[in-house]
C-alpha cells in the first residue's frame, strides 16, 4: 500500500499458561512462534519459567539465538512454581508489577 509503514519490533511480550493446554495445536504454535521470533530478529519478554507453553516459546526463542527476559512474581519462585528460566530473570513483586514491567520492556503484546 502506498503511504504504509511497516512496524518493527525489537522485543515482544509473550503472556501465556504455565500448562501446555488441552490441545497439541497450542504446543506447536508457541514453539513455532519462538522460531519466528529468532528468524526475524526479535527477543522475548516473557512471564518467565519453563513449563507448558511459556517454557516452548522461550526454549524455542532461546535456541534460535534471541535474548529471552523472564519476569517472575517473587512467590512462584519462592515456592519454585516456574522451573528452570531460559536467559535473564527479573524478579517482582506481584503478578500486577510483573505486567507493568512486561508493557515497560516490550515494543509489542501477544
Amino acid at each position: 500500500m502506498e503511504g504504509s509503514s511497516v512496524r518493527t519490533f525489537e522485543k515482544i511480550c509473550v503472556f501465556c499458561g504455565a500448562n501446555y493446554g488441552k490441545d497439541e495445536s497450542y504446543v506447536k504454535t508457541t514453539h513455532r512462534l519462538g522460531e519466528v521470533l529468532g528468524k526475524r530478529g526479535i527477543n522475548l519478554i516473557y512471564g518467565g519459567g519453563s513449563l507448558g507453553l511459556m517454557g516452548c516459546v522461550s526454549t524455542a526463542a532461546t535456541v534460535h539465538g534471541m535474548q529471552v527476559l523472564g519476569i517472575i512474581p517473587s512467590t512462584f519462585t519462592e515456592k519454585n512454581l516456574i522451573g528452570k528460566i531460559c536467559g535473564k530473570k527479573l524478579k517482582v513483586a506481584t503478578m500486577h508489577e510483573q505486567l507493568l514491567k512486561m508493557m515497560e520492556f516490550g515494543n509489542a503484546f501477544k
